[in-house]
This record gives structure tokens, C-alpha cells and sequence, in this order.
């Protein structure tokens, strides 16, 4: 399988993002990236795209329903949203989106700090392995891999895409 480079990828996205969000707000939106890889992506679009608001960043870790469940230990580190989510168009940025579930806590989370007027889905590899129903309003590249596949963002410096194959 032919693995793109991120940068072309990155720059469709911005391009995206302003034709297709941002040019039909009267404000500006709000970012905020996903740690780690939507983290990464978010800081690259939010300046490509020049936004005023000040770059959110979150950690979903306490959030997920899987947390236990997969052995995850992550590294937590603190979100950060340095402005009132309340009424405010957030473009939340994820690295992949599979089965939806990192996208379910990281709105759970969100309204913790408020009620949104609207959320609009960024990520760069599209997996369409859907448990819940989200779907991303704009995505980098949509991939079809075998079940045991994975896909991984690596960062911050250059950013790239690692196929991950199961270990024999």
C-alpha cells in the first residue's frame, strides 16, 4: 500500500477548511487539536489558516469508555482551551478517525466547558470502521486497510504516516 505524504495532504485540508467552514461563518471559529497526532495537525492548520482565537488543545484520556478495557496507560496531559466555548464554532481536529469513539469523549468533553453553537470534524486519515456515528466534514485521505492494520501519525517534526502491520 502506497503510504501519502502529509504535507500535500495538510495543505488540501487547510484549503478545505476555509471553502467549507470557515467561509460560511460570520465569525471565526475556534481549533482545537486532539493530543497527540490531532495536536500536531491542529498547530499546522491553525496557522496555515491564520485564526485569531488562540489554539485549543485536549486530552481525552479520562474520557474514553475504553480506557481500562485496551490496557491503555497514557501519558495524560492537561487541555487547554484558552477561550469560552460557549456559543462558539469549533473545528476539532483528530489525527484518525476509526470507530468514532476518540471523537465521542472528546465531546463529552468539550461540554464540560460549555455548549458549542456547532462542531466541525477535521482529520487527516479516514478509517471507515464506524461504531458510532461521526463522520468528518473534512478529511485528508480515506483508506481501506485490512482489519488487523493500523495507521500512525508520526510528529511533530516532519509529520508522517506509518502503516503499522501485525507482528507475525
Amino acid at each position: 500500500m502506497n503510504i501519502p505524504e502529509v504535507a500535500p495532504l495538510l495543505n488540501k485540508m487547510a484549503q478545505d477548511i476555509q471553502d467549507k467552514i470557515i467561509s460560511r461563518l460570520a465569525e471565526q471559529p475556534a481549533m482545537i487539536g486532539i493530543h497527540t497526532g490531532g495536536a500536531w495537525l491542529a498547530e499546522y492548520l491553525h496557522k496555515a489558516l491564520d485564526l485569531q482565537q488562540p489554539l485549543g488543545l485536549m486530552d481525552i484520556s479520562f474520557y474514553r469508555d475504553d480506557f481500562q478495557g485496551k490496557g491503555l496507560h497514557p501519558q495524560v496531559k492537561p487541555s487547554n482551551l484558552p477561550f469560552h466555548v460557549e456559543d462558539q464554532h469549533i473545528i476539532l481536529v483528530d489525527d484518525v478517525i476509526m470507530s468514532g469513539r476518540t471523537i465521542r469523549a472528546a465531546l463529552n468533553e468539550l461540554f464540560d466547558y460549555g455548549r458549542p453553537a456547532a462542531v466541525s470534524l477535521v482529520t487527516l486519515v479516514d478509517l471507515p470502521r464506524r461504531e458510532l456515528p461521526f463522520q468528518p466534514d473534512v478529511v485528508g485521505i480515506s483508506m481501506d486497510l485490512a482489519p488487523e492494520q493500523r495507521i500512525k501519525l508520526g510528529g511533530p517534526e516532519p509529520l508522517t504516516l506509518t502503516l503499522l502491520e501485525p507482528k507475525a
